[in-house]
């Protein structure tokens, strides 16, 4: 199996993969508009912050499965990959540590401003008067957006530094809160007005994008601190900067909207020479740690997909499919019963939306359920039953019933 890893990658597990028997290019520096003459017929195409447009994904004609070595797949066009019939999927969770460590430095050194103590040390000036104005964060409360595996490491981090910890997430609930020793808001607003520090932990969805508007801005303390360690479309950026300007609150960022797409390059957004602003070059990820756990998951991903054809963490499969009708063929486990019942629904033109054949202890028999997007009429379930002595019985359903 031909992998095509575009991106930077654990090069101690590059020959794990190898001893899997599997054809490896390794190849970090490409550039994502290069891909397409580079994919050929490349089965797994591994990367990690590379954008994956849709003219890779048809290039690819033997392209199977596009592997996110890291969280989120918002660099992939999903919606071309579906089209084309190309498993998405990623490795959530494995860098998990490594952000919220990332985001309490963002958030130490905003408070501390470390960075510029370190700066004028390197300039060789002392100022310690100047330097020693800051508020500490014990006992603030910290508003946690989003509470899937980075923000509960978060979490875990806010109640060692005395932090009060209010959190709001879609999936969040008051049991869940409680197991986690934090107060739950269902409100969004809420949240801003309360918090003396924010932090996004969400993944980059439609529902997501400009989530901090410039309303839910104004809507937070004066001297507030926001962290952003997801995605930088996250933010409204522009009323962001307007606030950073206004010298209303303070910024902590990992990433920004727009950011350069490759690793090193010029960068110039205005939003970078105002002083209440702190940052990173979309680094959270980037520990030895996060980047082990996460080869370590890509392999695990790549190996179950060689031997069982099954892809862990798929993102794009459909929830619910156009199918209306479900069929149930219970029939002997024998050469030729379901060509016989797939051709018959052909003949009906009928077209089949999802089949699983449940196989019996013994292998003797055999119940194949296959959803429809039309009604099987009687003639049509009659066809089955008659067509092959070693169909035992035919009934259908609507789903939903």
């Amino acid at each position: 199996m031909k992998i095509l890893i575009a991106d930077k990658f654990s090069e101690n597990h590059l020959d794990r993969l190898k001893k899997l028997g599997c054809d490896v290019t390794y190849n970090a520096s490409v550039k994502a508009e290069e891909l397409p003459k580079l994919i050929g017929s490349t089965k797994v195409l591994v990367v990690r912050s590379k954008r994956v447009a849709a003219d890779t994904i048809k290039a690819g004609d033997q392209l199977a499965v596009i592997l996110r070595a890291g969280a989120g797949v918002n660099t992939i066009d999903v919606k071309a990959a579906s089209a084309c019939g190309v498993y998405v999927t990623n490795c959530p969770g494995k860098n998990a540590v490594a952000v919220a460590e990332l985001a309490f430095a963002l958030l130490l050194a905003i408070d501390r401003r470390i960075p510029d103590n370190v700066a004028a040390l390197r300039a060789h000036k002392w100022n310690k008067k100047e330097f020693s104005k800051a508020d500490g964060v014990f006992g603030k409360t910290l508003g946690v957006i989003g509470a899937g595996q980075i923000g509960r490491e978060v979490i875990k981090r806010a109640h060692a530094f005395g932090l009060r910890v209010i959190a709001a997430d879609p999936l969040l609930n008051l049991r869940k809160a409680r197991e986690l020793d934090v107060e739950y808001s269902p409100d969004l607003d809420t949240v801003f007005r309360r918090a003396d520090i924010i932090t996004l932990h969400v993944a980059l969805t439609a529902d997501t994008k400009k989530l901090v508007t410039a309303d839910r801005i104004a809507m937070m303390k004066p001297n507030a601190i926001l962290i952003n360690a997801s995605r930088g479309e996250v933010v409204d950026q522009v009323a962001l900067r307007a606030a950073l300007e206004a010298k209303r609150i303070r910024a902590g960022l990992d990433v920004f909207d727009p950011e350069p797409a490759e690793a090193a390059a010029d960068f110039a957004d205005p939003i970078l020479d105002l002083p209440n602003l702190y940052g990173t070059h979309h680094i959270g990820a980037s520990t030895e740690q996060a980047q082990e756990a996460i080869a370590e998951e890509a392999i695990h991903i790549i190996e179950t997909y060689m031997k069982t054809g099954v892809v862990l963490n798929c993102v794009n499969l459909a929830t619910r499919t156009p199918a209306k009708w479900q069929l149930f063929v219970r029939h002997y486990d024998r050469v030729g019963v379901l060509a016989q019942v797939m051709g018959q629904i052909h003949r009906a033109n009928i077209n089949i939306e999802e089949v699983q054949n449940i196989i019996f202890d013994g292998a003797v028999a055999a119940c194949c359920r296959i959803q429809l997007d039309t009604e099987p009429g009687a003639k049509l379930l009659a066809a089955i039953k008659d067509g092959n002595p070693d169909v035992i019985s035919v009934e259908s359903l609507r789903i939903g019933e």
